[in-house]
C-alpha cells in the first residue's frame, strides 16, 4: 500500500488527517480494541463517508484490515505507515509526529479506562513527547545522524505499539 495514494485520498476527501495520522488512529483504535470496525475508523476520518468513491473506501479499509492483521500477527511485521526514505527528512519527521498524534487519539479512551502498567504509561509519555518533534530541517542540511535518529524513533514506536497492544488486550479481557 503506497503512502502517497492513501494521502491523496484523504486530501481529496477534505479530511484533516494525513495518511500517517490516519494510520496512527487506526493503530491506536486496534491496540485498544482489536475488534474495532473499519467503518468506525472511517467515520472518524471522514465527515461524510457517503461521498467517498467506492474504490477509495476499499483502499482505506484495506489499510485498516492490513494494520489489524499485522498487529495481531506473530511475525513482528507491523510497521508505521510513513513516507518512504526518499521523502525530505522534515516531511518524514512531520509524518512521524502526526502518526503519534493519531495513535494517541485512537488509543486515548481505552487507556483512560484501563489500569495500565508503569511501562505502558512511560511509553505513552514518550509518544506524547514525539508529538513535539521539530521538523524544521532545511533542505540540504539533512545529515546521516538525523536519519538514523528518525529510524531509531520509528523502530522504538513499532516495538512500543506491539507492547501496548499486548498489554491492553490482556487488560480489556478481564
Amino acid at each position: 500500500m503506497a503512502y502517497p495514494i492513501i494521502n491523496a485520498i484523504l486530501v481529496e476527501n477534505n479530511t484533516d488527517f494525513c495518511a500517517a495520522e490516519a494510520h496512527g488512529i487506526a493503530t491506536g483504535l486496534l491496540c485498544a480494541n482489536e475488534k474495532t470496525d473499519s467503518h468506525y475508523w472511517l467515520n472518524e476520518l471522514l465527515l461524510d463517508t457517503s461521498t467517498i468513491a467506492d474504490e477509495q473506501q476499499r483502499l482505506l479499509v484495506n489499510l485498516f484490515d492490513e494494520t489489524r492483521r499485522l498487529l495481531a500477527g506473530d511475525e513482528f511485521t507491523f510497521d508505521l505507515f510513513l513516507p518512504d526514505d526518499e521523502t525530505p527528512l522534515n516531511e518524514q519527521i512531520s509524518a512521524l509526529r502526526s502518526w503519534c498524534q493519531g495513535f494517541l487519539f485512537g488509543i486515548g479512551s481505552a487507556v483512560a479506562k484501563a489500569n495500565c502498567s508503569r511501562d505502558a504509561h512511560d511509553i505513552l509519555k514518550d509518544i506524547i513527547e514525539f508529538t513535539k518533534l521539530d521538523a524544521d530541517v532545511a533542505e540540504g542540511e539533512e545529515n546521516e545522524e538525523d536519519k538514523v535518529a528518525l529510524m531509531e524513533l520509528t523502530e522504538y514506536l513499532r516495538t512500543a505499539v506491539l507492547l501496548l497492544r499486548d498489554e491492553l488486550s490482556h487488560t480489556t479481557d478481564h
